[in-house]
């Protein structure tokens, strides 16, 4: 999508604090061809103002009460395809890039960003042109080069008696809570102590907990 210097591109802030937004605005106001057509504090608003400004590429937040970045990207992508969305935020954790950017984002800055850069960022947005902070990016690439969270491939009745041993019972506990046989148990745990990686229910529980497997 080309835009013709009759026709500014249209730009949302999505923020909840009012102090991002004025500078945001503030920048936007300085240079030629952008208009700032609404502001909304939270994803809820931001998503019924959409229908009332149309505007061309959103700038959001991704740390909001109410409805995060991530889902309000994710409904207004659904609802007005046409609109992008660049995450502006402070974070730069993976998991949080890698939502942002299944949710629709086009664009994934941190807020310390230069004027130029963010400028730069909104104009390759409305072209429909993917831009990536160097940090977001390098984020990404260390993301997915790690090595797989272990407990992936647990079934969800294994999830169960892993659960139930974190608790410390014991096979012929659990198997009474699960109204199944002991031996019913000890398979259970046989695979899942294989696919972990351990030789013990204490590793398996220690893994368990480590990596947060059972929230």
């Amino acid at each position: 999508m080309k835009n013709p210097s009759s026709q500014p591109i249209r730009i949302m802030i999505v923020d909840d604090h009012a102090m991002v937004r004025k500078g945001l605005a503030t920048i936007l106001k300085v240079f030629d061809n952008l208009l700032l057509v609404g502001e909304a504090e939270n994803g809820i608003d931001a998503i019924k103002l959409c229908a009332e400004v149309s505007p061309h590429v959103i700038l959001m937040d991704m740390v909001m009460p109410g409805m995060d970045g991530a889902a309000a990207t994710r409904a207004i992508r659904q609802q007005f395809p046409h609109m992008q969305i660049i995450a502006l935020t402070s974070f730069k954790e993976g998991d949080m890039i890698k939502n942002a950017l299944e949710a629709g984002a086009i664009g994934y800055l941190l807020k310390d960003v230069s004027a130029d850069d963010l400028v730069q960022a909104i104009r390759a947005a409305y072209d429909g042109r993917a831009t990536l902070s160097p940090e977001a990016a390098q984020s990404l690439v260390e993301n997915a080069n790690q090595p797989p969270m272990p407990g992936l491939d647990l079934t969800e009745r294994e999830r169960e008696v892993l659960a139930l041993m974190v608790e410390g019972l014991n096979n012929t506990q659990i198997a009474g809570k699960m109204t199944v046989s002991p031996s019913t148990i000890k398979s259970h745990v046989s695979h899942i102590l294989a696919k972990l990686s351990v030789t013990s229910r204490t590793e398996a529980v220690t893994l368990a907990l480590r990596n947060h497997m059972l929230r």
